[in-house]
């Protein structure tokens, strides 16, 4: 189908349309001169009126709205980067975050992590739920694999598992940085307007005292990268440089990666690492 250049909104939904199977809509084929829904039909399920959407296609009718984009998202069943799409030629600009809680993360993104096999490093959610994790993190900072789902979570580990607080030595420094860096994601993902955010912030507040100051102080803290010193029951005090990544597609998603600092840091978690093979 041709493109007009004058009108891409237009030529993006006919393409959409006309990709549609009308049998799987439970919509009899019968004979059609194009293939894919009609327009009225697409109309339909958007729940917008059959003039409004070929006005649409047609390039007439001014600029749609978000609501009327998010239905003709949903009507037309586009995925994520096709919603955003459809917002940019639109509205010009891309939709707002929808946070979308996470279970875990895919295999290729693992493979990932395991490829760093001296680099301690983890996936977490806007929520700081660790949903991912190498066998170099398990070593030097939790086995979650042992913890249960809930308690997979940096703020819950932080301020209410004493052996994690003492594993920090500069606990006060990573406990302020990590609340502000939270408030931020949690934001930049849209979660910050959830259910969850918000039980997740009320039952760290009743838990911590300290949480509840940190939290009150409003700081909002950008982790690109940092030093952290840990404390290992096994190998001492080591100092780890962290650098924080976006997953890409994935705005709910973060992963952060810890190198040693010196010489003598790497060659001590080398030889932790050896004592406990993966």
């Amino acid at each position: 189908m041709a493109s007009d250049p004058a009108n891409p909104l237009g030529t993006y939904l006919r393409d959409r349309r006309t990709r549609l199977d009308p049998a799987a809509f439970g919509i009899a084929g019968g004979r059609r001169r194009t293939p894919g829904l009609r327009r009225e039909e697409v109309a339909r399920r958007a729940n917008i009126s059959a003039t409004w959407y070929t006005w649409l296609e047609q390039g007439r009718g001014g600029a749609p709205s978000a609501d009327v984009l998010d239905r003709l998202a949903k009507g037309l069943m586009l995925t994520e980067p096709e919603r955003e799409h459809l917002y940019m030629l639109g509205l010009g600009r891309p939709p707002e975050t929808r946070y979308q809680p996470v279970d875990g993360i895919t295999p290729r993104l693992q493979r990932v992590l395991d490829g760093m096999a001296g680099s301690p490093a983890i996936i977490k959610t806007a929520m700081w739920d660790v949903v991912g994790w190498n066998h170099a993190a398990t070593v030097l900072l939790t086995d979650y694999a042992k913890l249960p789902r809930a308690r997979r979570n940096v703020l819950r580990l932080l301020f209410g598992d004493p052996q994690v607080r003492a594993h920090n030595e500069d606990w006060e420094s990573v406990a302020r940085f990590v609340v502000g860096a939270f408030r931020a994601d949690v934001a930049r993902a849209g979660a910050n307007r959830s259910a969850a955010a918000a039980a997740l912030v009320e039952e760290m507040t009743r838990v911590s005292p300290e949480f509840a100051a940190l939290w009150r102080d409003n700081d909002v803290i950008a982790h690109a990268d940092g030093v952290k010193r840990l404390r290992h029951p096994e190998a001492g005090l080591l100092e780890m440089e962290f650098s924080s990544f976006a997953v890409e597609g994935r705005p709910e998603l973060g992963m952060i990666v810890y190198n040693p600092a010196t010489a003598a840091d790497a060659e001590r978690l080398r030889a932790l690492i050896a004592r406990r093979p993966g």
